[in-house]
């Protein structure tokens, strides 16, 4: 039986079918294809970000102006 660092016919084999793989991932097109979708995706998490924080800045102001009003009329 060959340990982790001896050389043997499994080894040989191993190493040939991850070289099978890397060479069939390295040839499809669904990696490229993953990455677009990972880009598109950051890109909508930017906007729905940006969104929100707007948002949220505009209803703390609003929300502000609101109370501001509130007490300027029941102190009159």
């Amino acid at each position: 039986m060959a340990g982790p660092c001896q050389a043997g016919p499994e080894r040989g084999q191993r190493m040939r079918s991850l070289s099978a793989a890397v060479s069939r991932f390295l040839r499809a097109e669904d990696g490229p294809t993953a990455v677009e979708y990972a880009v598109m995706l950051a890109l909508i998490i930017v906007v729905c970000i940006t969104a929100i924080t707007t948002l949220g800045t505009n209803a703390k102001g609003t929300f502000n102006n609101v109370a501001l009003n509130g007490a300027i009329s029941s102190a009159s």
